[in-house]
């Protein structure tokens, strides 16, 4: 896997912290920092997610797709998925996640309780690539909701 991350205010007056990340699959993604109101020549100007945002979506995409698969490969008639991320960070440097709630709604028809906690639980245990290496540093928690259709 590659990934190519260029800032975007190397020039101008007012530089900003914007970068552009060019994924090896060939897609891109913006990222900007926060506005500095002390500093402005070192915040950002808030054009797109943070850095760290960025992490916290990409954790929340990897195990929500393994939720998913699966579901879909024990036959259940899985129709929606989604998970919603909280998080706390350390005070001081490096910020690092101290703390993640990972929400899951999964809606469906005649979905088994047991088989969501255990499709959370093996994403959590065994195939969350990004959860797993959160999760040497903070403290993972999970929870979800069943919608039936």
């Amino acid at each position: 896997m590659e990934c190519t991350v260029s800032w975007t205010g190397a020039t101008g007056a007012r530089s900003g912290m914007g970068f552009l990340a060019e994924t090896g699959s060939g897609h891109t993604l913006m990222m900007d920092g926060a506005p500095d109101a002390a500093k402005p020549e070192n915040g950002g100007q808030n054009l797109a997610p943070r850095p760290m945002e960025t992490v916290l979506a990409g954790t929340g995409g990897c195990t929500a797709y393994d939720v998913v698969l699966i579901l879909k490969r024990g036959r259940h008639d899985v129709r929606g998925c989604s998970v919603k991320l909280s998080s706390e960070r350390a005070e001081t440097d490096p910020k690092v996640f101290t703390k993640i709630h990972m929400h899951f709604t999964v809606t469906g028809k005649g979905i088994p309780a047991a088989a969501v906690e255990r499709a959370i639980a093996m994403s959590h245990d065994k195939y969350g690539s990004a959860s797993i290496m959160l999760g040497k540093m903070a403290e993972i928690t999970t929870s979800f909701d069943l919608v039936e259709l």
